[in-house]
């Protein structure tokens, strides 16, 4: 009844300075009591972590449903981590996911190692009343409610997930603006010497955004849509390029099968391998091939320089 009353009257709560790590303590507790004794609960909460301006029992209950939806991802048991952190986004972090400002943010991550959510049904997660589990599991109401109150305090929220390899959850709060201590303006951040870098996505957005980064810092760039396109592109100019940054979720051939094949035509190759997803076996395949870095997105400006420059170092 509250998730109701909350999802359509927009209620404000009452908001106050608030540490989220109690919140997190507290949905520790009440999982270990009542979550079946197969589900390994881990916590990853950094010593110093920014407050919010929040209302304490709606972040509850947004961490809460997260939680119960990993619960029944996974019937036979598994694995959920809770992982908080402070979070600064510059404008290049922007420009890929326009719900997020500029500014700082107190990041919440939930993944399980469940089920997964098939794409036909990733579409409409996010509508009221839709539900995949049995009439007496679920109403329908837990991701909606969750994302309605996450708006509410001027954040937002994005989920990846496959089939097969469970669901990452990730909640950003603006940060209180009194525990603000970072400057992204005062970074400084590493250059490039004129070097050629292939980027690989079939996310035009993230090409062009990505593109437009390294050319302000010295680089010069190529693109490609697809794996094919990759390495069609890379046989073209493989005495010149240094690096390459690679999707490892795109249609045609995706980015596992791209580094193998890149890895036959110079296994010295830098290759940086970057997806939404932190935990699937393609990235676990990736790491396999050797590759330079792992690079989650979106990304800020500063991430991508710096796994650039580890990568050209090494």
């Amino acid at each position: 009844v509250k998730q109701v009353l909350a999802f359509a009257s927009g209620a404000e709560g009452k908001r106050a300075t608030l540490q989220i790590r109690h919140v997190i303590i507290e949905i520790q507790r009440i999982i270990r009591e009542t979550f079946p004794k197969e589900i390994e609960l881990q916590l990853d909460i950094a010593p110093n972590l920014w407050t919010i301006y929040g209302d304490a029992t709606q972040m509850f209950q947004i961490l809460m449903n997260l939680c119960v939806n990993a619960r029944d991802a996974m019937p036979a048991g598994g694995q959920i981590q809770i992982k908080a952190g402070n979070f600064e986004i510059d404008e290049n972090y922007a420009r890929m996911n326009l719900e997020a400002s500029v500014g700082g943010y107190v990041a919440i991550t939930v993944t399980d190692t469940g089920v997964g959510i098939a794409p036909d049904i990733r579409e409409r997660i996010f509508e009221p009343f839709f539900t995949t589990k049995d009439a007496n599991q679920g109403t329908g109401l837990g991701l909606p409610t969750a994302m309605s109150l996450v708006k509410k305090h001027d954040g937002f929220l994005d989920i990846y997930s496959e089939p097969g390899q469970g669901t990452q959850v990730n909640v950003f709060i603006p940060a209180d603006q009194a525990s603000e201590t970072a400057n992204p303006d005062s970074l400084q951040l590493p250059q490039g010497q004129g070097e050629l870098i292939l980027v690989v996505d079939d996310e035009d957005s993230i090409r062009s955004i990505t593109q437009k980064t390294l050319e302000n810092y010295n680089y010069r760039v190529m693109t490609a849509a697809d794996g094919i396109d990759a390495i069609a592109c890379y046989g073209q100019h493989q005495d010149q390029v240094r690096a390459v940054l690679l999707d490892m979720m795109m249609p045609t051939m995706d980015g596992v099968m791209a580094i193998r094949t890149l890895r036959k035509m110079n296994p010295d190759l830098k290759i940086i391998a970057i997806s939404g997803l932190r935990k699937s076996d393609k990235i676990t395949a990736a790491l396999a091939e050797g590759i330079s870095r792992f690079l989650p997105k979106p990304f800020t400006a500063e991430a991508l320089l710096t796994a650039l420059q580890v990568a050209l170092d090494n």
